[in-house]
């Protein structure tokens, strides 16, 4: 008679939003999304976006190169372990992944969401994904969620140097002019009345990186609401660019602290549609580095968990 497996395994779940890796996925992708099929205009509108931006989102090669560097760095401290990736709305999915390590003996799983910010409409639907996925596939696994890590010295580090080298990138009378537009991607309005936590921890985020920085002129906003009728958190990137342009400020640099990695609200809504945006108003618009595999975020990713591993 063989024995049963034993669980004695720790390993760790990188969970992404997901996104499409060639133009026919993309409807099916925004399916997945909205839970419904889009109108054909609307898909083409969307699917030109990503043509733009090179025919494909480039999340999921940076997810398993952030996965590839997270598990060196593991080893390299002494904490070893398999590092998964799942995603949520797109291939592997969280259910697949959740599918692939039952066939192991695990013990523990440290669930890591690469964004930093709690919100019930985020974080809270990629835990909803795992425990779902997790009950279906019956494992008995301890699950150690990374709720937020907004406020992480390491992080905050790693916001501080991608600001710190695009301010290099002005002269001394450029670099006291800018103005720089941190920005987040938005959500509903209405998740603020029930006291999420989301947009208190990006302006916490943005404290910690300007105690790091130092002093110069910066704003708020969010961009890339969703096309509902319910309000969404502003103000928008646009009219925060309309209100410095009407200030006679020529000069902006987008820190898009709101995501870890590049991808279309990155690639696409900064790259091309804020940045036309600010060329028909005769402004320069520049934008700090995306961390994606960055070390500083890789060795705060490892210190948190390496944290949820400790008995």
């Amino acid at each position: 008679m063989t024995a049963p497996t034993v669980a004695s395994e720790n390993a760790v779940l990188l969970m992404a939003y997901g996104g499409p890796t060639n133009l026919d996925e993309v409807e099916p992708y925004l399916a997945d999304v909205t839970g419904r099929k889009l109108p054909p205009a609307l898909v083409a509108e969307i699917k030109e976006r990503y043509r733009l931006i090179g025919g494909k989102s480039p999340l999921l090669e940076i997810t398993q190169a952030q996965s590839e560097a997270l598990a060196k760095r593991l080893e390299q401290i002494g904490s070893a372990v398999t590092v998964f990736i799942g995603m949520r709305h797109w291939q592997p999915y969280i259910q697949e992944t959740v599918e692939q390590m039952a066939a192991r003996p695990i013990r523990k799983v440290v669930a890591l969401c690469l964004s930093p910010y709690y919100s019930s409409a985020s974080i809270g639907a990629y835990a909803k994904k795992l425990h779902e996925a997790v009950g279906e596939t019956g494992v008995a696994w301890e699950i150690a969620l990374v709720a937020s890590y907004h406020d992480h010295p390491l992080l905050l580090q790693a916001f501080a140097e991608k600001l710190k080298g695009a301010l290099d990138r002005y002269t001394p009378a450029e670099r006291a002019a800018v103005q720089v537009i941190f920005s987040a991607h938005s959500l509903p309005e209405r998740l603020l009345k029930t006291g999420d936590p989301y947009d208190r921890q990006l302006r916490e985020t943005i404290a910690g990186i300007m105690r790091l920085v130092g002093p110069l002129s910066w704003h708020f906003a969010y961009q890339s609401q969703g096309r509902t009728d319910e309000p969404w958190m502003g103000p928008r990137v646009e009219a925060v660019l309309a209100d410095l342009h009407a200030a006679g400020h020529r000069h902006v640099l987008m820190a898009p602290i709101g995501f870890l990695a590049d991808h279309v609200e990155i690639l696409y809504d900064v790259d091309v549609l804020f940045q036309s945006v600010a060329k028909a108003k005769g402004m320069r618009l520049d934008r700090i580095e995306s961390l994606n595999v960055s070390p500083r975020l890789i060795e705060a990713l490892a210190d948190l968990i390496v944290a949820r591993l400790k008995p």
